[in-house]
C-alpha cells in the first residue's frame, strides 16, 4: 500500500494528516516537499498579452470587475478583482485623501442656478393662476346674479342719450328672512314688496350725477303692457305715489312709469332687498360714516349720535329706512340714502376688497343672489355702476333730489321746467347745472 492512501501521511500518534488549517510542530517551517504522485511538465513561455489601453470606469463601476484599468499592477496584464482603495458608488475626489471635492461640502460643483429662467417661470404660473381663478370667479359671479327684468316688455321708450343709465331700486322684501331676522332688522312681517328707495344715477364722461326720487313723488301712470299677462292697459290719467307703480306690475312698469314722467331712457335696472343689503354690510365689516346730527326713530330701530361711526347691516338699514324722525320726511331720508351708498361704494370699490379673494367673495357671495337686474345687464356693467357711484362720493360728480315745486294732496310735485333742462343735460353728456333739494 503507498504512504498516500487516503488524503494525507499519518503523524507519530497515527492521525492522518490531511494537509488543511495545520502546520507543522517544528520550530521552523519546513521546506519545500516534492509530491511522489505528481510529476511537473516542463513549463511552456506563455504568449504576451496585447497591451489594453487604459479605459475609464462606467459611472458608479467598481473597478477590477470586466474593465480594464490603468491601476492594476504595472505591467500584469492581470485583475486581481481587488478594491484600490476607491470607495465603491461614488469616484475618489480629486486632489488625495482628506481633501473635499469643490463646490461645498460633500456635495459636487455643479452649474450656477439660471435664476432669469426660475423667475420667468415663476411668473408664468402666477399669472397663470390668477387667470384661472379670474375666469372662475367671473363665470361664478354671473352665474349667482337673477337676471328677471325683462326691459323689452316696456312699451313706448324714449329716445337714447350718450350716458348710460341706471335705476337703482331698493325693496322692502322680505324674502327669505326668518322671524327673527324679521323682528331683528325692524322690517316687519308685511307680504309682497314694494320700493323703499329709488334713485337714477347717469354715467357720464362730463360727470356721473345721482337723482333720487322721492317714493310719495307724484306721477302719472302711462299705459303699459302688463309683465305677466301681456296685455295692454291704456292709460287712464291716474295719478299717483310714484312707488305705487311697482306695486301695481313690478319692475317693469316702474321703469315706464320713470320714463314716461322724465323723458329719460333708462338702461339698466339693479334691485336689492332689505337682507341682501344688510348682508352685503357686514360681509365689508361695516360701513364707516360721519353722522351730522344725531336722531332716533323707533319704527326703523334706528338710534344715532352724531359723528364718525362705523354700521353693521342692522345700523345701516335702520339708518337708510329712517323718515318719521326728520322734518323734511323723505326728501331727507333720500339724502340719507345717497350719502350712505356712496360710503358704501367708495369702501367696497377698493384694492383691499377687490383683489382679496377673502373680502371679495363674502361680498360677491352675500349680495349677488339677492340682487334683480335687466336681463341685458353683465357683470361689467355691474362694475360699471358702482364705481360710478365711488365717484360721486369723491366728488367726480353730483348728487341731489328730483327739483320739487310743491305738493299736491300729500304727494311731492316734481318741478317741470328744471326736469326737462336736467333730462337735456344727461342725453346730450352735459355738465348737470340744475339743483335739486
Amino acid at each position: 500500500m503507498s504512504d498516500w492512501d487516503g488524503y494525507g501521511e499519518r503523524d507519530a500518534r497515527g492521525r492522518r494528516d490531511d494537509g488543511y488549517g495545520r502546520g507543522g510542530g517544528q520550530a521552523q517551517p519546513e521546506g519545500a516537499q516534492r509530491m511522489r504522485h505528481v510529476q511537473r511538465q516542463p513549463q511552456q513561455q506563455r504568449p504576451a498579452r496585447p497591451p489594453v489601453p487604459p479605459q475609464a470606469p462606467p459611472q458608479g463601476g467598481r473597478p477590477g470587475y470586466g474593465v480594464p484599468q490603468q491601476a492594476q499592477a504595472p505591467g500584469s496584464g492581470y485583475d486581481s478583482g481587488y478594491n484600490t482603495g476607491q470607495v465603491y458608488g461614488r469616484p475618489a475626489a480629486p486632489g488625495g485623501p482628506g481633501q473635499r471635492p469643490p463646490g461645498g461640502p460633500g456635495r459636487p460643483q455643479g452649474p450656477a442656478p439660471d435664476w432669469r429662467k426660475r423667475i420667468k417661470i415663476g411668473s408664468i404660473a402666477v399669472v397663470s393662476v390668477l387667470l384661472v381663478t379670474g375666469i372662475g370667479t367671473y363665470f361664478w359671479a354671473d352665474s349667482q346674479v337673477r337676471r328677471e327684468v325683462d326691459l323689452s316688455k316696456v312699451i313706448e321708450r324714449p329716445k337714447e342719450g350718450d350716458c348710460t343709465t341706471y335705476l337703482i331700486v331698493g325693496s322692502d322684501s322680505r324674502e327669505g328672512m326668518s322671524d327673527e331676522e324679521k323682528k331683528k332688522l325692524h322690517t316687519g312681517s308685511a307680504e309682497g314688496k314694494r320700493t323703499d328707495s329709488m334713485m337714477i344715477l347717469a354715467k357720464c364722461s362730463s360727470g356721473n350725477t345721482m337723482i333720487s326720487l322721492p317714493r310719495d313723488s307724484d306721477v302719472e301712470i302711462p299705459s303699459f303692457v302688463g309683465s305677466q299677462s301681456g296685455k295692454k292697459f291704456p292709460s287712464q290719467g291716474r295719478r299717483v305715489k310714484l312707488n305705487a307703480a311697482y306695486a301695481e306690475d313690478g319692475p317693469e312698469l316702474l321703469v315706464r312709469t320713470v320714463e314716461f314722467n322724465t323723458g329719460l331712457r333708462i338702461d339698466h335696472y339693479a334691485e336689492i332687498g332689505f337682507a341682501g343689503f344688510a348682508n352685503i354690510v357686514d360681509a365689508l365689516g361695516g360701513v364707516e360714516l360721519d353722522i351730522e346730527q344725531g336722531f332716533k326713530d323707533e319704527k326703523s330701530g334706528a338710534d344715532f349720535k352724531a359723528g364718525k361711526q362705523t354700521l353693521n347691516g342692522e345700523q345701516s338699514l335702520a339708518f337708510v329706512r329712517t323718515r318719521y324722525a326728520f322734518a323734511e320726511s323723505d326728501l331727507q331720508r333720500t339724502k340719507n340714502q345717497q350719502k350712505f351708498l356712496s360710503a358704501l361704494a367708495s369702501q367696497a370699490a377698493t384694492p383691499g376688497t377687490v383683489l382679496n379673494p377673502f373680502s371679495l367673495y363674502p361680498v360677491m357671495g352675500a349680495g349677488l343672489d339677492t340682487l334683480i337686474v335687466d336681463k341685458d345687464m353683465g357683470l361689467w356693467d355691474m362694475g360699471q355702476m358702482f364705481f360710478a357711484m365711488k365717484g360721486i362720493s369723491g366728488g367726480d360728480g353730483v348728487s341731489m333730489n328730483m327739483p320739487i315745486s310743491g305738493q299736491r294732496g300729500g304727494n311731492l310735485v316734481w318741478d317741470k321746467a328744471k326736469v326737462q333742462q336736467l333730462v337735456k343735460e344727461i342725453q346730450n353728456d352735459q355738465k348737470v347745472t340744475v339743483k335739486g333739494q
